[in-house]
């Protein structure tokens, strides 16, 4: 069991504050943004195109992620107080409104400049994970995302009052840790599989698989709040993403070994 005592807040001078959860979420989109570039130019893509588009990518994935944080936790933590909805550098982002949010926001670039979309996104799904991973070490200092309250071997209580944990001093599931080990598992494997001659889109189906089996399995030991059928919101995103991808996945392998296709190459 661990004790964390770290103030989430850097330093601040008035109202402005800086916050380790601000700091570590930057340094995650730019190494996403980085790696997503390396691998778009091997597939043919030209790098400044990325790092032009990332912006507008990135503000998508900030957007959706604040939007689902807040329907998620609405009742308990916003309803009371709305403009706390805008106070993004407090902390609270939901992933899946990040990934979705982002794929949005990539998809009309795409589509303004004529890039092959599928491609693209295969070139994004090893940075994408990479940086959900080290995104996820911004929660374990500000005790975001915490797990259910356990009483061992392995749990995470918090002293600073600026800590999100619902209670100081009491120990949670480490959820983020292990979301951490689950992420970098799957970007050691995207990265093993990048370079093999697959049809363009899966690779990121391959990631949106995992993932989504992640989210849903680890989402049981959350604190998360229930939204319908026993299941969290991330769940029922997830089982959401696994009817899209798991199909398009057998589409993509059908359609690369019919006869035609093995013709036309």
């Amino acid at each position: 069991m661990i004790t964390i005592s770290i103030d989430p807040i850097i330093f601040s001078i008035g109202h402005f504050m800086i916050r380790w959860y601000s700091v570590i979420v930057l340094v995650a989109i730019l190494v996403g943004i980085w790696l997503t570039a390396r691998e778009a130019a091997r597939k043919g893509f030209k790098k400044e195109d990325v790092y032009d588009g990332a912006l507008w990518v990135v503000l998508g994935g900030l957007i959706g992620a604040r939007i689902f944080h807040v329907l998620d936790h609405w009742s308990d933590m916003f309803a009371a107080d709305p403009i706390r909805a805008l106070y993004i550098w407090e902390g609270g982002l939901a992933i899946w409104g990040g990934v979705i949010g982002g794929l949005i926001a990539l998809g009309i670039l795409a589509w303004r400049r004529g890039w092959r979309l599928p491609r693209l996104l295969d070139a994004t799904a090893p940075g994408l994970v990479l940086a959900q991973a080290i995104g996820r070490v911004a929660c374990i200092i500000t005790g975001d995302a915490m797990g259910r309250p356990t009483t061992g071997p392995f749990g995470f209580a918090y002293t600073s009052p600026n800590a999100m944990v619902p209670q100081l001093g009491v120990y949670y599931t480490p959820m983020p840790v292990y979301e951490i080990i689950a992420n970098l598992g799957i970007f050691a494997l995207l990265w093993q599989l990048r370079k093999k001659n697959w049809s363009d889109g899966l690779l990121f189906l391959v990631y949106l698989t995992l993932y989504s089996l992640e989210r849903f399995l680890l989402a049981f030991t959350s604190s998360y709040q229930i939204l319908a059928l026993g299941l969290t919101q991330s769940q029922i995103i997830a089982l959401m993403m696994l009817a899209i991808a798991l199909p398009s996945i057998v589409w993509l392998r059908t359609r690369s070994h019919s006869p035609a296709r093995r013709l036309n190459a």
